[in-house]
């Protein structure tokens, strides 16, 4: 049996037909493994010791409102853990690159998904230029001369915030979207950090393909697709999941990101694909496991215990 700490969003709140850190929650206990769950601003770094207020579970089930149980909160000391798994939502902002700074000092004894200085160093953003030749055309800078500049070489374009989440703040410029003015004036008024500029894809409309990977392995595939007359295909503005086949191009991909994911100790991925374009690399709280298995796809939280029981035995 593990002793197993989750870092997450309150798992009284969730979705339990739609959240993945529940899912995989919800997998360990069926396992018989023990599981904390906890809050990122009570982890703590008193003296070396990395500890968090935590909540054991006691009781979870796929039940709406009375899905979970939890004991009283008290200090855990995260030393004494065999995983701890990092699920908080973005943004990725100060707070979440210290709490990965302060994760790292479980490592190599505690097994820490993802491997939080990987996480630190890999923005889902950022990270996704180190792969020029698969990705659409991307400006990331916070000049104004740039930004019109690209603007007028690709016409329709893309703008949205370097650290965003969920699709928030994000904007489809036309060429002849007389709002582009009005909105640079604002990203560059409200956003201390820089914004991004990028090629609009047009297959969008045909969707935006997460595919899901473990330990560098492609496992499971879902297609979100935006609602009529939105650019967003994220489920929370009126994105639908549809089931979807990978394509060579998509195995393509994975088969160029893959190891260098494995490598880096970021075992649960999800990317985004439109298109031909692999657009982003989320490693910080990746979804999307209860879709793929609704469509009849792999049993993704099945799999990654599978892989944690045979790295903690090995």
């Amino acid at each position: 049996m593990l002793k197993i700490a989750i870092q997450m969003d309150p798992i009284e709140a969730v979705n339990v037909d739609a959240d993945t850190s529940f899912d995989m929650a919800l997998e360990a206990f069926g396992r018989g493994h023990s599981i904390w769950v906890y809050q990122p601003q009570t982890l703590q770094l008193n003296s070396g010791v990395v500890s968090a207020r935590a909540q054991a579970v006691e009781h979870l089930e796929r039940k709406q409102g009375e899905h979970v149980k939890l004991a009283p909160p008290a200090l855990i000391n995260l030393h004494e853990f065999d995983v701890v798994l990092i699920r908080q939502d973005p943004p990725f902002d100060m707070a979440y690159i210290t709490a990965a700074q302060i994760l790292e000092r479980l490592v190599p004894d505690v097994l820490v998904l993802n491997d939080p200085r990987s996480i630190r160093d890999a923005p889902e953003k950022l990270f996704v230029t180190e792969f020029q030749d698969l990705t659409p055309p991307t400006l990331i800078t916070s000049d104004e001369t740039a930004i019109r500049d690209f603007r007028k070489e690709h016409g329709d374009v893309i703008i949205k915030p370097l650290y965003g989440n969920g699709g928030a703040g994000v904007f489809r410029m036309k060429p002849d979207d007389g709002n582009f003015n009005s909105l640079l004036e604002m990203f560059l008024e409200n956003y201390r950090e820089p914004i991004i500029a990028q090629k609009f894809v047009p297959a969008v409309v045909k969707g935006d393909k997460r595919i899901i990977l473990l330990d560098g392995e492609a496992v499971g595939a879902i297609n979100r697709v935006p609602a009529s007359g939105e650019t967003r295909s994220n489920m929370h503005v009126g994105g639908r999941a549809e089931a979807v086949e990978m394509s060579e191009r998509d195995q393509e991909i994975c088969d160029r990101i893959g190891p260098i994911l494995a490598e880096r100790g970021l075992v649960f991925v999800g990317i985004d694909v439109i298109g031909e374009f692999l657009t982003e690399i989320n490693v910080t709280s990746p979804t999307g496991v209860q879709e793929v298995r609704k469509f009849g796809g792999a049993d993704i939280s099945a799999l990654l215990w599978d892989w944690v029981e045979g790295q903690r035995e090995g």
